[in-house]
């Protein structure tokens, strides 16, 4: 049986590991509290915890796989924002490598990062896994430096794989809306208020968009391939489909039946973004591009997602507000 520990899994792709996982027979490993990522002596004491129960409930017989989606930072977030991250990060690394029993046993670790944030500053016409990373911002730079530290951790156990998913624009529904990330999700949001649509970039610039469902899936199809030869493997997860902001919009306006309010603006991030984004991998190619979920049905999931959203904070809102007048 295949134990799996997703961490991040409250975040929009790690939703979408623990239910694909958990759809294909995978069992699932949650530690026995949450996290204190902002507390270092905690999060030391918990992680070690972890891991030691982890390595519990996996037997000589058991495949482990851990699987990183997790991590707070934007493309816009400074240098030091970063650090309790990658030390948790390595931590935990730290822990799994010490871990005779984990190590004896086989094991693989994905890591999941932007693609567009690794690759922000390359001219590339069609981005795959040869291209040389061109990182802009702070962002991408720590991630790659948490790329090379699981790859390290990989190399140095001969019993454990490692993937590093480098995944296009992910969207779908229960974004967290303090997150400063998500146009898809920002337009749906805006739609349902009525409220206007501050786009930030040229209506020609091109983005690859991806389910969170299908890059799980793909995720974790990539790291159980039985083609993967490689101890670490490099893989862009992308819809392969690429759309401009005027197309996303057109979209939108025909699954809402109305014209959504857009207002456009310079923002200081504008420059950190590559004008046009395409992606294509290259490695362990093994599914037809057609499986991946279309833009306009997407969208449209969305919408239908956000809208229950939308109605069920309404309800709460009426049945709060009726209580504070009854009781006054």
């Amino acid at each position: 049986m295949t134990i799996a520990w997703v961490l991040g899994s409250n975040g929009l792709l790690g939703k979408a590991l623990c239910r694909a996982l958990l759809s294909n027979g995978s069992e699932l490993f949650s530690p026995a509290e949450r996290f204190s990522w902002d507390n270092d002596i905690e999060l030391t004491t918990q992680i070690t915890t972890a891991v030691q129960a982890f390595s519990a409930k996996v037997d000589e017989t058991d495949q482990w796989e851990i699987y990183w989606a997790a991590g707070v930072g934007t493309m816009g977030s400074v240098a030091a924002s970063f650090t309790p991250e990658t030390q948790a990060l390595s931590l935990l690394l730290q822990r799994l490598q010490s871990d005779p029993h984990l190590m004896a046993t086989s094991g693989s670790f994905a890591f999941a990062s932007s693609a567009g944030a690794i690759y922000a500053g390359s001219t590339d016409d069609i981005i795959t896994e040869n291209t040389v990373p061109a990182p802009t911002t702070d962002y991408a730079r720590e991630k790659l430096l948490q790329e090379n530290l699981v790859s390290t951790f990989a190399l140095a156990n001969s019993r454990t794989t490692a993937l590093m998913a480098r995944i296009s624009t992910l969207y779908g529904s229960g974004q967290a809306a303090g997150k400063k990330q998500g146009l898809l999700t920002h337009i749906a949001r805006s739609i349902l208020r009525n409220q206007p649509i501050q786009i930030y970039v040229p209506y020609d610039t091109i983005r690859d968009y991806i389910t969170a469902d299908d890059a799980a899936s793909a995720m974790i199809a990539t790291l159980r391939s039985k083609n993967q030869k490689s101890q670490v493997t490099i893989k862009i997860i992308a819809s392969e489909y690429p759309a401009t902001i005027a197309e996303i919009v057109s979209i939108f306006k025909r699954i809402a039946r109305r014209k959504p309010l857009i207002v456009t603006s310079a923002s200081k991030l504008s420059s950190l973004y590559s004008r046009r984004v395409q992606f294509r991998s290259r490695v362990l190619i093994e599914h037809p591009k057609t499986s991946a979920t279309k833009l306009s049905v997407g969208i449209a999931q969305l919408m239908v997602a956000e809208r229950e959203a939308f109605v069920r904070s309404a309800s709460t809102i009426e049945l709060s507000r009726a209580q504070h007048l009854k009781n006054n």
